[in-house]
């Protein structure tokens, strides 16, 4: 397992908040969707309010 470093933002109400989270994962396919679903049902969005700035492995 590889762990990567996301950032990005999200909509919050009227707004745009910004995020980064570590996530251990096998390749960079499975971090990103694992960080859609954790961000989305955390906050009840769908993947079209959620954008990916940066993806970085550790």
């Amino acid at each position: 397992m590889e762990n990567y470093i996301i950032s990005g933002t999200f909509k919050a109400g009227h707004s745009w908040e910004s995020f980064t989270k570590k996530i251990s994962s096998q390749n960079e396919q499975n971090a990103t969707d694992k960080i859609y679903s954790l961000i989305g049902s955390e906050h009840g969005l769908k993947r079209n309010f959620i954008r990916l700035d940066s993806i970085t492995k550790e």
